[in-house]
């Protein structure tokens, strides 16, 4: 038979990406090494090429909770955190102001001083019944992508708003004499701005 012998244990070494060299580092930043990440980790807490984990319990909870998923816990069957996008910041956003959108509902306080928008949540579709096919049924024209779109695009909500913004204006216009201070001012400041 021929030359060599075969290999027991392991016969592989794992071929990582070449890393930017030690001078490379230390000539642009500081000569403090870089911290361990995901990727790369130092020669100390390599054995034999290999990631091995820590011995000392501290350190391994520390891992564990590094690597641990951000959910709301058993008790919410693990509900993950989602994503905050634009999208779902203006939804929450529209949720907490709800109780201004429309005159005929009224709803609990709850944490609506609150600033803060909530960390945990699911977002999902509502599924309409077969026997509210015609009262209680959106159209597909009616259905958008998301609250603020449905909000601003309801006739009998942009109607209120309206309403609500005039009677707001008319609140804080002067009224009597003061409405023509105001405009005798402004047509001396025209007037000298006229002369020069």
């Amino acid at each position: 038979m021929g030359g060599k012998k075969p290999l027991i244990g392991l016969s592989w070494e794992p071929k990582l990406p070449p890393l930017p060299s030690w001078s490379k580092i230390s000539n642009t930043k500081s000569k403090d090494p870089p911290e361990s990440s995901a990727l790369w980790k130092p020669n100390k807490e390599l054995v034999d090429g290999l990631f091995v984990p820590p011995n000392d319990p501290e350190k391994v909870n520390k891992l564990l909770r590094s690597q641990a998923k951000d959910t709301l816990g058993k008790d919410w069957f693990d509900m993950p955190a989602p994503t905050m996008t634009p999208e779902l910041k203006k939804d929450l956003q529209l949720l907490k102001l709800r109780g201004a959108l429309d005159p005929k509902r009224h709803y609990k306080k709850g944490d609506s001083k609150s600033k803060t928008l909530p960390k945990y949540f699911q977002v999902g579709t509502v599924v309409q019944s077969s026997t509210d096919f015609y009262s209680g049924r959106l159209t597909k024209k009616e259905r958008k992508a998301t609250i603020a779109d449905e909000v601003l695009s309801d006739r009998n909500l942009a109607a209120y708003r309206k309403r609500k913004v005039r009677e707001i204006e008319e609140q804080n216009r002067p009224a009597g004499n003061e409405k023509w201070k105001i405009k005798g001012r402004q047509s001396r400041k025209r007037a000298k701005e006229r002369r020069h």
